[in-house]
């Protein structure tokens, strides 16, 4: 998954978890084999690299699903959530920019956003095409939460009564716990990685974070997050991460990126939602709808 990973299983049969344990490293990484960009032989690069061939790449119901998602967050975003965007990620190569202490220019951008737009995909009821040859898809922001998913589902069907998955930060619990004996999950502090900023309980569910604090640049002393915007081909700015919980972590996922994308205007998003979800903006300052209810505070600016 391209990132750190870890699964808890609790129970009072050692042999039934240590035997879920490995059918979910099994799961993990038929995932990442099948959905990785990074994969030469993976499904995702098939798709990319048949882009403008005019050849549709088979599907199968998976990943027919996973599409399915996809439109919706689209839809849902205003096209602020598009996985067609990878040619903004080439672009905006951060060890390269960095070095050179330049941005992208105008029409470097310009020509990046011509192969993006998730309703020029061409699909069928079992297949998939990018009708423009430099298209790219690329399911990073929706498979990781969607295996953190599909792991705590494995695991509640083989029996585990209660455990937490976490893939790159992203946890999605299996089963329910009392609430005195809720899971503690740490919240990153995006203005120093090595320590928590806040706690919240979790009892249930799913929590997922998004942030400009893991891959970012810092060009003639401004910092450009890698959170991109497929609309304007520039980085997002305006908060400096976003948590959500959901039932799902596919879902706490996507909302929490979206807002992301959203900027200012993402509070009024999250709010209008109502899912649970703490934000913290660029000064610090730690706000949303579960804010009231940490334990363990750490704030660089002041809660609101």
């Amino acid at each position: 998954m391209g990132s750190p990973c870890q699964v808890q299983l609790q129970g009072e049969a050692p042999a039934l978890l240590q035997s879920v344990g490995v059918q979910l490293e099994a799961e993990a990484r038929r995932l990442e084999a099948k959905y990785s960009r990074f994969l030469p032989d993976s499904l995702t690069t098939r798709i990319n690299q048949a882009a403008g061939s005019g050849s549709p790449v088979a599907i199968d119901e998976e990943t027919a699903r996973l599409l399915d998602y996809a439109d919706t967050c689209w839809r849902q975003s205003d096209g602020l959530f598009d996985i067609t965007s990878g040619s903004l990620r080439s672009l905006w190569d951060y060890h390269d920019l960095a070095d050179r202490q330049a941005l992208p220019t105008a029409a470097d951008i310009e020509k990046a956003l011509v192969k993006i737009g998730w309703q020029k995909v061409e699909r069928g009821e079992d297949s998939v095409a990018l009708p423009q040859p430099g298209m790219e898809i690329d399911f990073g922001g929706i498979v990781k939460e969607y295996a953190a998913d599909c792991l705590a589902t494995l695991a509640e069907r083989a029996g585990v009564a209660s455990g937490l998955v976490e893939l790159g930060g992203d946890i999605r619990l299996v089963g329910i716990v009392p609430e005195t004996k809720a899971w503690q999950v740490g919240i990153r502090d995006p203005f120093d990685t090595s320590r928590a900023c806040a706690h919240i309980s979790l009892s249930q569910g799913a929590l997922a974070s998004s942030g400009d604090y893991e891959r970012y640049t810092v060009i003639q002393g401004r910092k450009y997050s890698h959170i991109l915007n497929p609309l304007t081909g520039w980085p997002v700015s305006g908060y400096s991460s976003v948590s959500v919980v959901a039932e799902q972590c596919v879902i706490a996922g996507t909302v929490a990126t979206i807002a992301m994308l959203r900027g200012t205007e993402g509070e009024t998003w999250l709010k209008e939602l109502g899912l649970p979800y703490l934000s913290i903006d660029q000064d610090g300052r730690i706000g949303g709808s579960i804010a009231g209810d940490l334990s363990g505070v750490v704030n660089n600016g002041e809660t609101g």
